[in-house]
This record gives structure tokens, sequence and C-alpha cells, in this order.
């Protein structure tokens, strides 16, 4: 891991990222995923999210993919969703 993002993909990452986690425990949400996927303890990895939306810390490529399938998840089941469904 290298540090100080200078490439405008990541800070543009960087930013949508930031904004997708400040979401009340999606985080959380995200460290635990991460845990149960590569192993590790849930607080470590949120330790290391929070480090990257800093910018201490420069993700792999592969934990930025990770992370942006976690995020593109939908956070409830359809079953609970506000909007009904069409068919």
């Amino acid at each position: 891991m290298h540090h100080r993002p200078a490439h405008p993909y990541l800070i543009a990452w960087l930013r949508r990222t930031r904004k997708q986690l400040a979401k009340s425990g999606r985080l959380s949400e995200t460290a635990l995923i991460l845990s149960q996927k590569e192993g590790g303890h849930p607080s470590t990895w949120s330790t290391e999210l929070r480090a990257i939306l800093e910018g201490d810390v420069i993700p792999s490529l592969d934990l930025i993919t990770m992370i942006d399938s976690i995020l593109a998840r939908p956070t409830a089941p359809l079953s609970q969703r506000d909007c009904p469904l069409l068919f």
C-alpha cells in the first residue's frame, strides 16, 4: 500500500466512497462483509477502511473492486423497500 492518492480516478472513487460509507452502519457492514470474504476481524477492516477514506493508505485495485461490489448491493431486501413492485 502506498500513501497519498494522486490519480484522478482514485480521488473521484474516494469522494464517492466516502459519501456511501457515511451512511449509518455502512462502514461496519462493509467491514463485516470483507472479513467474511477475506478473513480477519471486522474491526481490523474498519480501521483499514478509515485509513483508505482518509487518504493515508491507497487500496489495491482488487480491494477497490470488492468495496464497489459490496456498496452496489441493495441495503434492504426488496420486501422492505418503500417502492412497490410493478408486477
